[in-house]
């Protein structure tokens, strides 16, 4: 069975692409759940008019990203912790820490958005990476100090 896909599918195809499947995987999961409609002329149109208004949502998504991170471009974060000695931490500085030190300086930013590959456990300095879209993000310079 021919289908056009509304959404991208992994392993199997893109938005807009029109692919061909068993008629049960049709029938019984990409259907159902919106995924896919049937390669007719009329569904051909409709889910190209739906594919060009995603395309214009994503451009404006990504123009909003890169206005931000042009914004972001001069921001560094200072996080206050209390360390012990050889400059350990007794707790870590997570992405949660992150988050609420850009949301003081203004910015409100997902915490699933900063991504450490682990938790920082020293003090010192760091780069930090916020992907505000799938295609931009930013390096945020973050600064580790001891807390008086």
């Amino acid at each position: 069975m021919e289908v056009i896909l509304r959404e991208d599918v992994e392993k199997l195809g893109t938005r807009g692409q029109v692919v061909k499947v068993a008629n049960g995987y049709a029938r019984n999961f990409l259907v159902p759940r919106r995924m896919a409609v049937a390669a007719t002329e009329s569904n051909v149109k409709i889910v190209e008019q739906e594919r060009q208004a995603h395309l214009r949502k994503d451009a404006k998504l990504v123009s909003d990203a890169q206005d931000l991170a042009k914004m972001m471009g001069s921001v560094s974060i200072t996080i206050h912790q209390k360390a012990g000695e050889n400059d350990h931490l007794f707790g870590s500085v997570t992405a949660n820490d992150l988050a609420v030190a850009l949301e003081k300086q203004g910015y409100n930013i997902d915490r699933k958005k900063i991504h450490l590959a682990e938790p920082i456990k020293q003090l010192g300095d760091f780069a930090v990476t916020v992907r505000l879209h799938k295609d931009v993000s930013i390096d945020v310079p973050v600064h580790v100090v001891k807390e008086a």
